[in-house]
């Protein structure tokens, strides 16, 4: 009963995590469906998990950083790790896993018919299991942290509070390096996991082209990443606001630029 009550209390604490964490199961049923989606967020929250609990421990492999316990019987833990925290990598890795597929995926080569506003995209298992895939899903999921962490670092400026610090502050607004190729572990482990099973898993009964369901998870990519954005502004952190504003501006350009090509598609 006390876990019940403190599941609830989370979502009372943590109103936009649960957002994004919904959003997530939307698109992801959406593009890839319910035994894909539980899947990917089984293996990514437990991998996550995980990586939090040995870091924690042992410094491996985010680096040595400690959850202060600030709001213990506020929200759960498991052990010392908020669960808010560990369930965000999931989406997380989703999102960027969206924005990879819409950078890499092959597009519709026989124009017919009607006109789209968009690239029709085709979504073969061989193309959203490919080695380019993983590497820049694990890449963006890794780089979208380089806007998350130094704005969380500084919670107790806003309403997440101050609830970790690392012992030895890194160069990036306080980040260490070691921080970022943590979420790059977790992601490479995730997807090691994932691909293979999405390759055994009954073939998906999907359109022609994708496109349109694909939008939904790059829509939560750059969700999260304007919310982040705005909390570092907020604070009064302009600096470190349009340093993260100029890190993901070029993929976005590039990104738009790929998928709103004018094309004749069936």
């Amino acid at each position: 009963m006390e876990l019940i009550v403190l599941f609830f209390k989370t979502i009372v604490l943590r109103p936009y995590v649960f957002i994004f964490l919904a959003a997530f199961l939307f698109s992801a049923i959406t593009l890839i469906g319910w035994p894909r989606t539980w899947r990917f967020w089984l293996i990514s929250w437990a991998t996550a998990f995980a990586c939090e609990f040995s870091s924690t421990r042992t410094g491996i492999p985010f680096g040595w950083y400690f959850y202060n316990g600030s709001t213990v019987g506020q929200e759960l833990y498991f052990f010392d790790v908020p669960f808010m925290d560990s369930i965000s990598f999931s989406f997380l890795l989703f999102a960027a896993y969206c924005v990879a597929l819409g950078l890499l995926l092959p597009v519709d080569s026989d124009p017919i018919r009607t006109y789209s506003p968009v690239q029709s995209l085709h979504f073969d298992v061989k193309a959203r299991t490919s080695w380019s895939l993983y590497g820049l899903t694990v890449f963006l999921f890794a780089f979208i942290d380089m806007v998350i962490d130094p704005v969380a670092l500084r919670g107790d400026r806003w309403f997440l509070g101050k609830i970790y610090y690392y012992p030895d502050p890194g160069w990036h607004f306080g980040v260490p390096f070691a921080n970022y190729v943590g979420w790059a572990v977790v992601g490479l482990i995730s997807l090691a996991i994932y691909f293979p099973l999405d390759r055994r898993l009954a073939p998906l009964t999907i359109p022609s082209s994708i496109t349109q369901r694909l939008l939904l998870g790059i829509g939560l990519y750059y969700g999260v990443l304007t919310f982040n954005l705005s909390m570092t502004f907020w604070i009064g952190e302009t600096f470190m606001g349009m340093s993260g504003l100029l890190l993901h501006f070029p993929v976005l350009i590039i990104l738009i630029t790929r998928l709103c090509a004018r094309r004749i598609v069936g």
